[in-house]
């Protein structure tokens, strides 16, 4: 699969910056990812971010480090990061900016150590891909905690891009899903920079009540921090046995 971020970060960290990514769903019209949004400091970053930054505590997994904005950030406090990411080009551009332990690795293959923070941000939910996948993800995350851990993790409810006006026979309003599509927030993504283009691939966006379904069933507590303007949330999962009531 063609690295378009990796490549777009090491153009922007060169001084190469010409043009933004441009990024496209099977449900909505091409928008735009700048460059700039991907190097943000901690005033430059969404309320949700910050509170998550904030909660973040010990040794901490950053799942999807990008250009290493937030592990940057949590290093700077005096936390131990160490950061993930399947591009070789973000991994680059982190380890270039000062970001200490990066490694270029997908969280299902990655199971050295255990933490005390496990960090998915930027609708962090989006690498369980699918509906179907949920379980799976959510099993070997846990196996990264420590026994009092936390993953700290954001997403959004999307159902404000759909056709909500139909109603089942009770009373409860529908939404209408493309037939292709299991569930309302499986997006498939395609990606383009520099007249390259990505693979089409899966994001997954969840609802928070499919969500806190996913995580009982998965042996975990679902907490929502806080909620953003757009539809968006900060969860916190703790493993079940361990968390105080």
């Amino acid at each position: 699969m063609k690295d378009i971020i990796g490549s777009a970060v090491l153009d922007y960290f060169h001084g190469n910056y010409s043009e933004d990514i441009y990024t496209e769903t099977n449900i909505s019209e091409e928008d735009v990812l700048p460059l700039p949004y991907l190097f943000r400091s901690y005033t430059e970053m969404p309320a949700l971010e910050q509170k998550a930054l904030q909660l973040a505590q010990g040794h901490v997994l950053d799942v999807g480090c990008g250009a290493g904005s937030h592990g940057l950030y949590l290093q700077k406090k005096g936390l131990k990061v160490t950061a993930i990411d399947t591009s070789q080009g973000a991994v680059t551009v982190a380890k270039e900016r000062g970001l200490q332990q990066v490694k270029m690795v997908g969280i299902l293959d990655f199971s050295e150590e255990k933490f005390d923070t496990l960090l998915l941000l930027m609708n962090g939910t989006g690498i369980f891909q699918k509906l179907t996948y949920v379980s799976k993800y959510l099993t070997h995350l846990k196996t990264l905690l420590q026994p009092d851990g936390q993953i700290l993790i954001d997403s959004s409810d999307l159902r404000y891009m759909y056709d909500t006006s139909e109603t089942d026979s009770d009373g409860n309003e529908g939404i209408w899903v493309p037939g292709a599509m299991e569930y309302y927030g499986e997006l498939e993504f395609t990606m383009r920079y520099k007249g390259a283009s990505s693979e089409p691939f899966y994001w997954l966006y969840l609802d928070e009540q499919t969500f806190q379904n996913y995580c009982t069933e998965n042996g975990y507590h679902f907490e929502v921090i806080s909620r953003g303007e757009n539809y968006d949330y900060l969860a916190r999962l703790t493993v079940a046995e361990y968390t105080p009531y």
